[in-house]
Parts: structure tokens; C-alpha cells; sequence
């Protein structure tokens, strides 16, 4: 919707006070009586228009079904790399305002927590499907890709002798995840896969037999 896509580019240029109905309904070119026809106020407004999903375009989707997991899920981190980076104008402005106003943070977090459910349940996959063995370190993983990927999309204008280039940068991160929770070249077997027994230790599960 333009009226949003206006209100994105408004808010992150001007931040919460500068953003104005005014501003606002010019930049969308629209009659200010609109917006609050249709949103009631300035308020709701930029509450909805700071949502990940405002104006979002579909992304990448990770399957539930891994056969290729390196180009999955390089497939993945480009398009989050990608969609953050044409928000971290507005994505810094409202992180900048939280303590100013915290009915944003509600908005705010929805983008990284799709994200990290998305990327949990990736991994479950993998897990099912035999790709790597169960282990409480992943939630750890998932984090530290997740922070690598925000840090890259926030950070790379103002340090970007930090970073991997940014065409060799998704690929990258995906094999240092994969690496770290353990995928192998290709599915174990079904009747010889591992996963975390209660105790944290290693349980070998086979077709035909119970867990020891």
C-alpha cells in the first residue's frame, strides 16, 4: 500500500515526531483526511507501517523437505539479508525510539521472530530427515546466524572491511551454520540416526529396536 510505503520512508527519515500526517499523505499522494479515515490516527499508523509485513515482498522459504541444504539455505539469508537492508533506515530509527516508545517493540520484533521460527524449524527438518544429529547447541546457532545477518544488513556502510562481500556473504554464512550444528554430506540412514537422549548424552536410534 503506498500510504504505508510513504509513512516507512517518512518515519525513517524524521523519526516519530517529524513524521507527520502532513508529511506523510504528500509523500503517498493522498489527502491527509485519508489517513485517518483509514487509520484513525498517526499513531496506528506508523505502528503499522513500522511491521515487517507493512509492505513486504514474499521471501525465500525455507522447505520442510531439505534435500540441498547449502543452497536452501543460502537461498534464505540472502533474501533476509536483502529485505533488512532496505529497511535499516527504518529499522534503526525505531530501535532508536524504543524507550520513547515501546508500543513499537511489539512491531518491531516480529521480522526476527518469523525468522527464527522459520530458521528452527528448518533444523528440525534437517534433523528429521537425517541430515544432522539433535543437540541443545542449535538454538545457540540459530542465534548466532541470526545476529551475523542483522549485524551485516545494520552494519556493513559503516564497516564493511568487517564483513564478506556482500555477493559471497550469504553463502558463507549458510556453510558456517551448517558446519557448526554438524550436516553432513548427505542423510544418514533412517535406521541409524542420533538425537539428544534426555540425559544430553547421544542416543542411536535403529529400526526395530528401542533407544537404550
Amino acid at each position: 500500500m503506498k500510504i504505508l510505503s510513504a509513512a516507512q520512508r517518512v518515519y525513517a527519515e524524521h523519526g516519530f515526531r517529524g513524521a507527520t500526517t502532513r508529511r506523510i499523505a504528500e509523500m503517498a499522494g493522498v489527502n491527509e483526511v485519508t489517513l485517518f479515515r483509514i487509520f484513525g490516527g498517526k499513531d496506528a499508523l506508523l505502528e503499522e507501517a513500522v511491521r515487517p509485513n507493512a509492505t513486504r515482498r514474499e521471501v525465500a522459504v525455507l522447505t520442510a523437505d531439505p534435500i540441498d541444504p547449502e543452497t536452501e539455505l543460502t537461498a534464505w539469508v540472502s533474501a533476509q539479508l536483502g529485505f533488512l537492508r532496505e529497511r535499516r533506515s527504518l529499522i534503526r530509527k525505531a530501535m532508536s525510539e524504543i524507550e520513547e516508545r515501546p508500543q513499537f517493540l511489539a512491531c518491531i520484533r516480529e521480522g526476527p521472530e518469523c525468522a527464527h521460527r522459520a530458521l528452527s524449524g528448518y533444523v528440525a527438518a534437517l534433523v528429521d530427515r537425517g541430515w544432522v544429529d539433535d543437540s541443545p547447541d542449535h538454538g545457540a546457532a540459530i542465534s548466532m546466524l541470526m545476529g551475523a545477518v542483522f549485524g551485516d544488513a545494520m552494519g556493513r556502510e559503516m564497516i564493511p572491511e568487517n564483513f564478506p562481500s556482500p555477493a559471497k556473504a550469504p553463502g558463507a554464512y549458510a556453510r558456517l551454520f551448517l558446519r557448526a550444528i554438524g550436516v553432513r554430506r548427505r542423510p544418514a540412514p533412517a535406521n541409524a540416526r542420533t538425537t539428544s537422549a534426555p540425559n544430553g548424552r547421544r542416543a542411536t536410534h535403529r529400526s526395530g529396536s528401542s533407544p537404550r
